[in-house]
Protein backbone atom coordinates (compact mmCIF):
# COMPACT_ATOMS: atom_id res chain seq x y z
CA UNK A 1 0.00 0.00 0.00
CA UNK A 2 2.32 2.54 1.14
CA UNK A 3 6.19 2.47 0.32
CA UNK A 4 8.03 3.48 3.74
CA UNK A 5 11.48 2.47 4.12
CA UNK A 6 13.62 3.01 7.01
CA UNK A 7 15.31 6.35 6.22
CA UNK A 8 11.58 7.85 5.60
CA UNK A 9 10.70 6.57 9.12
CA UNK A 10 13.46 8.19 10.47
CA UNK A 11 12.95 11.57 8.99
CA UNK A 12 9.05 10.85 9.63
CA UNK A 13 10.22 10.83 13.69
CA UNK A 14 13.07 13.70 13.25
CA UNK A 15 10.32 15.80 12.12
CA UNK A 16 7.31 14.70 14.81
CA UNK A 17 9.90 15.09 17.69
CA UNK A 18 10.83 18.71 16.35
CA UNK A 19 7.10 20.27 15.87
CA UNK A 20 5.24 17.48 18.98
CA UNK A 21 8.28 18.21 21.64
CA UNK A 22 9.97 15.74 23.78
CA UNK A 23 7.46 15.72 26.38
CA UNK A 24 4.00 14.80 24.28
CA UNK A 25 5.74 12.63 21.62
CA UNK A 26 5.03 8.88 23.94
CA UNK A 27 2.09 9.86 24.02
CA UNK A 28 1.41 10.60 20.61
CA UNK A 29 3.24 7.70 19.36
CA UNK A 30 0.89 5.78 22.01
CA UNK A 31 -2.20 6.95 20.55
CA UNK A 32 -1.10 6.04 17.29
CA UNK A 33 0.00 2.88 17.96
CA UNK A 34 -3.96 2.54 19.49
CA UNK A 35 -5.48 3.91 16.41
CA UNK A 36 -3.50 1.43 14.13
CA UNK A 37 -4.32 -1.51 15.80
CA UNK A 38 -7.61 -0.76 15.84
CA UNK A 39 -7.45 -0.12 12.35
CA UNK A 40 -6.06 -3.57 11.50
CA UNK A 41 -8.32 -5.19 13.73
CA UNK A 42 -11.30 -3.65 11.95
CA UNK A 43 -10.08 -4.48 8.47
CA UNK A 44 -9.19 -8.08 9.30
CA UNK A 45 -13.02 -8.06 11.07
CA UNK A 46 -14.39 -6.66 7.56
CA UNK A 47 -12.52 -9.66 5.94
CA UNK A 48 -13.78 -12.43 7.07
CA UNK A 49 -16.93 -11.43 7.50
CA UNK A 50 -16.94 -11.19 3.67
CA UNK A 51 -15.25 -14.42 3.83
CA UNK A 52 -18.09 -15.70 5.60
CA UNK A 53 -20.34 -14.69 3.46
CA UNK A 54 -18.98 -16.44 0.56
CA UNK A 55 -18.57 -19.24 2.02
CA UNK A 56 -22.61 -18.73 3.04
CA UNK A 57 -22.89 -18.55 -0.69
CA UNK A 58 -21.39 -21.34 -2.02
CA UNK A 59 -23.07 -23.82 0.78
CA UNK A 60 -26.27 -22.07 -0.27
CA UNK A 61 -25.91 -23.22 -3.60
CA UNK A 62 -24.44 -27.02 -2.76
CA UNK A 63 -27.85 -27.41 -0.66
CA UNK A 64 -30.03 -26.00 -3.38
CA UNK A 65 -27.92 -28.68 -5.93
CA UNK A 66 -28.05 -31.27 -3.53
CA UNK A 67 -32.24 -30.75 -2.99
CA UNK A 68 -32.46 -30.52 -6.85
CA UNK A 69 -31.06 -33.85 -6.36
CA UNK A 70 -32.79 -35.36 -3.93
CA UNK A 71 -36.41 -34.66 -5.56
CA UNK A 72 -35.52 -35.81 -8.73
CA UNK A 73 -34.61 -39.07 -7.13
CA UNK A 74 -37.89 -39.15 -4.90
CA UNK A 75 -39.81 -38.08 -7.82
CA UNK A 76 -38.36 -41.23 -10.10
CA UNK A 77 -38.53 -43.45 -7.34
CA UNK A 78 -41.93 -42.77 -6.33
CA UNK A 79 -42.69 -42.72 -10.25
CA UNK A 80 -41.36 -46.45 -10.17
CA UNK A 81 -42.68 -47.65 -6.83
CA UNK A 82 -46.67 -46.67 -8.69
CA UNK A 83 -45.79 -48.50 -11.53
CA UNK A 84 -44.36 -51.76 -9.34
CA UNK A 85 -47.54 -50.78 -7.40
CA UNK A 86 -49.62 -50.94 -10.40
CA UNK A 87 -48.66 -54.23 -12.02
CA UNK A 88 -48.58 -55.91 -8.38
CA UNK A 89 -52.33 -54.55 -8.21
CA UNK A 90 -53.45 -55.93 -11.73
CA UNK A 91 -51.72 -58.97 -11.29
CA UNK A 92 -53.22 -60.11 -8.11
CA UNK A 93 -56.55 -58.41 -8.91
CA UNK A 94 -60.05 -60.75 -8.66
CA UNK A 95 -60.82 -63.03 -11.24
CA UNK A 96 -63.89 -60.65 -11.86
CA UNK A 97 -61.81 -57.61 -12.46
CA UNK A 98 -59.36 -59.58 -15.21
CA UNK A 99 -62.83 -60.70 -16.33
CA UNK A 100 -63.66 -57.58 -17.39
CA UNK A 101 -60.65 -56.58 -18.62
CA UNK A 102 -59.97 -59.63 -21.04
CA UNK A 103 -63.89 -60.93 -22.33
CA UNK A 104 -62.42 -63.73 -24.26
CA UNK A 105 -61.04 -65.42 -21.50
CA UNK A 106 -64.55 -65.79 -19.70
CA UNK A 107 -66.46 -68.82 -19.72
CA UNK A 108 -69.24 -67.23 -20.48
CA UNK A 109 -67.59 -65.75 -23.74
CA UNK A 110 -67.43 -69.51 -24.81
CA UNK A 111 -71.21 -70.02 -24.24
CA UNK A 112 -73.42 -70.79 -21.09
CA UNK A 113 -72.57 -73.69 -18.96
CA UNK A 114 -74.49 -74.76 -16.28
CA UNK A 115 -73.16 -74.38 -12.21
CA UNK A 116 -71.81 -77.82 -10.86
CA UNK A 117 -71.83 -76.27 -7.44
CA UNK A 118 -73.86 -78.05 -4.78
CA UNK A 119 -76.74 -76.78 -3.47
CA UNK A 120 -75.97 -74.47 -0.36
CA UNK A 121 -72.49 -73.52 -1.16
CA UNK A 122 -71.70 -70.24 -2.47
CA UNK A 123 -69.97 -69.32 -5.62
CA UNK A 124 -66.02 -68.69 -4.47
CA UNK A 125 -65.47 -65.72 -7.55
CA UNK A 126 -68.26 -63.41 -6.39
CA UNK A 127 -66.93 -63.58 -2.81
CA UNK A 128 -63.59 -62.78 -2.86
CA UNK A 129 -62.61 -59.45 -1.50
CA UNK A 130 -61.15 -57.23 -3.79
CA UNK A 131 -57.20 -57.57 -3.18
CA UNK A 132 -54.87 -54.84 -3.38
CA UNK A 133 -51.26 -54.29 -2.72
CA UNK A 134 -50.63 -50.91 -1.11
CA UNK A 135 -46.77 -50.35 -0.31
CA UNK A 136 -47.09 -47.33 1.27
CA UNK A 137 -45.13 -44.08 -0.51
CA UNK A 138 -47.29 -41.49 -1.26
CA UNK A 139 -46.40 -38.20 -1.95
CA UNK A 140 -47.11 -34.68 -0.24
CA UNK A 141 -49.39 -33.43 -2.34
CA UNK A 142 -51.61 -37.73 -1.63
CA UNK A 143 -50.89 -36.59 2.15
CA UNK A 144 -52.31 -33.28 1.95
CA UNK A 145 -55.54 -34.47 0.60
CA UNK A 146 -55.97 -37.42 3.45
Amino acid sequence: MFDVGFSELVVIALVALIVIGPERLPKVARTVGVLLGRLQRYVNDVKSDINREMQLDELKKIQENVSSQVRGLQDSVTSEMRSVEDSLNQSIAPPETQAAEFPAATPEAAGPVESASPAGMTDPVTHVPEHQLELGFESKSEKAKT
